[in-house]
């Protein structure tokens, strides 16, 4: 399966001729058709141009989800560059070292998001040499940086001409994002991901998952693949509508809801779970919602039924990639059986191969478990200044290692158990969290959980769980663990429980287990 488009700026010609009308963009008083939004980035295209910005030049961006975000990110690809997003969780040591790595020319940033000065941030830990301007999109403008508005008028001398000369330079196998993993496991890496595939996946996503015209909360962050390419791109695919949601909040999610007549409302399972368990969610209005999509190592089954009876969502969808595999590999279709979406992440999206295999590189049996390896067109080019790294992650012949372990079933469907590093041995059986945890949440007092392992003398590691109580409940430690021991085999029964308000997460939504395996074994000295 092709894409109609080979790069990203023929995408967003192509979506302002297709949708002309149709409400492109909203945020805040920003309301703008297709024509409008290619308008904006054509201007801010132009600007980057009279900046001095050519093909391959790198531009960061560190901000939340806002129509700026989306108006730079474009006219960086419309003019040839590469963007460099930034996890907004990052602190200023963290947005240097990113900044440094890519060597990014020019950083486009707030300084008031969440009461967070990020150019402060970046100047206490040293502004990289590289670095020829800061540009504020948002929030009080410093002297030593460049008002957005400001910067974009300096391209009034660049003409529409000029600018479609450089767009047409540009090639489908050049490179158009290096997105940075998420870091929660040490040093972050640069995956360099081009123009086509980028297309090319995201069309198969939009179509698997019937997007079509929608109005499309984006409640993922931009910086990650979910936000920007199955947010923005998708949005320019299908003709929805982008309706940025900064910081996710239960309570203005909800009101957003019926206010923008929301019908695609994406997220990981501990957006919807948060929603789940508020006490006041039988007085929101969410009758506009009809399509869901989530995906990541623990889905609990229960959720997804919950999701289709108490939230009303017609279509939910599962799916599973990372940033390495430009963002998808696999995906459950919107008309599949109910039981294929409720327990696996799906099967490989088209033109793609997803294997499950053994610790020597042999593909295991249907049904048993094994890390999962994909290989296809949507593969980054590797990871940037990082040949070794690339080579230990994608082998001689093309097949990306991803960490994941998971089951695939006859019908090639993936459930993913678990990730390779979260696994721990306890008397010589490998117990997974991620089952653990779907267990657990069949305990009617259990409205969250994430395990983790911590070393024991005698059986080298055992389960910790930290558990997010069902609202009004009052479970007891001693209780669970009784319970689990009714429920699953002694080596994955937790042997430590703590009850927490919420889960350390990183800015995709994901629980930083790293951290949660700190507190479990500070707490047990």
């Amino acid at each position: 399966m092709t894409a109609p488009w080979s790069t990203i700026p023929d995408l967003i010609d192509d979506a302002a001729e297709r949708f002309a009308s149709n409400e492109a963009m909203v945020d805040g008083d920003v309301r703008w058709n297709f024509v409008e939004f290619r308008t904006e980035i054509r201007r801010a295209a132009a600007a980057l141009m009279a900046s001095g910005i050519e093909r391959g030049d790198r531009i960061a961006v560190w901000a939340p989800n806002c129509w700026e975000w989306a108006v730079t990110a474009l006219s960086v690809h419309v003019v040839g560059g590469i963007v460099v997003p930034i996890n907004t969780r990052f602190k200023g040591r963290e947005a240097a070292y990113v900044i440094e790595a890519s060597k990014a020319r020019i950083l486009f940033t707030v300084t008031d998001f969440l009461d967070t000065d990020y150019v402060a941030l970046l100047t206490e830990s040293g502004v990289p040499a590289a670095l020829d301007e800061i540009v504020v999109l948002r929030g009080t403008v410093p002297d030593a940086a460049t008002a957005f508005a400001d910067m974009v008028d300096r391209g009034t001398g660049v003409t529409d001409d000029a600018v479609a000369a450089r767009t047409a330079s540009i090639q489908p196998d050049d490179l158009c994002n290096i997105m940075f993993t998420s870091g929660t496991t040490g040093s972050p890496k640069g995956a360099m991901l081009t123009h086509e595939a980028t297309c090319r996946a995201f069309k198969s996503w939009s179509d698997v998952i019937g997007l079509h015209q929608d109005r499309y909360l984006i409640i993922n962050p931009f910086f990650h693949s979910f936000g920007l390419n199955a947010g923005i791109l998708a949005c320019l695919m299908t003709g929805s509508t982008i309706i940025p949601h900064p910081v996710f909040d239960v309570a203005q999610v909800m009101e957003r809801v019926p206010q923008e007549r929301i019908s695609m409302l994406p997220g990981p399972p501990a957006i919807y779970q948060t929603i789940l368990n508020h006490p006041d969610l039988d007085s929101f209005d969410i009758s506009s919602l009809r399509l869901a999509v989530t995906g990541a190592a623990a889905i609990p089954v229960e959720m997804i039924v919950q999701m289709r009876e108490r939230l009303g969502f017609e279509k939910v969808v599962t799916g599973y990639g990372l940033t390495e595999s430009t963002g998808i590999a696999t995906m459950c279709r919107h008309d599949d059986d109910p039981e294929i979406i409720a327990n696996t992440s799906g099967r490989a999206i088209p033109d793609v191969e997803v294997q499950v295999i053994d610790s020597d590189g042999n593909e295991v049996p249907r049904g048993e478990p094994g890390e999962i390896v994909v290989r296809g067109y949507n593969i980054m080019v590797g990871y940037l200044d990082a040949p070794e790294k690339t080579a230990e992650t994608i082998d001689a012949d093309g097949w990306l290692h991803t960490g994941d372990i998971g089951v695939m079933d006859n019908g090639g469907n993936i459930d993913i158990t678990d990730r390779v590093k979260d696994m721990f041995i306890n008397g010589g059986f490998n117990a997974y969290p991620a089952e653990i945890e779907n267990l657990m949440m069949n305990h009617s007092d259990v409205a969250s959980v994430a395990v983790v392992g911590v070393p024991n003398e005698r059986v080298g590691e055992v389960g910790y769980a930290f558990i997010i109580p069902v609202t009004g409940s009052s479970p007891s430690a001693d209780g669970l663990i009784a319970w689990c021991r009714g429920e699953m085999a002694n080596y994955k029964c937790p042997r430590h429980v703590a009850f927490v308000d919420a889960f350390p997460l990183n800015a995709s939504g994901k629980v930083l287990k790293y951290e949660l395996r700190e507190q479990a074994i500070a707490s047990l000295g």
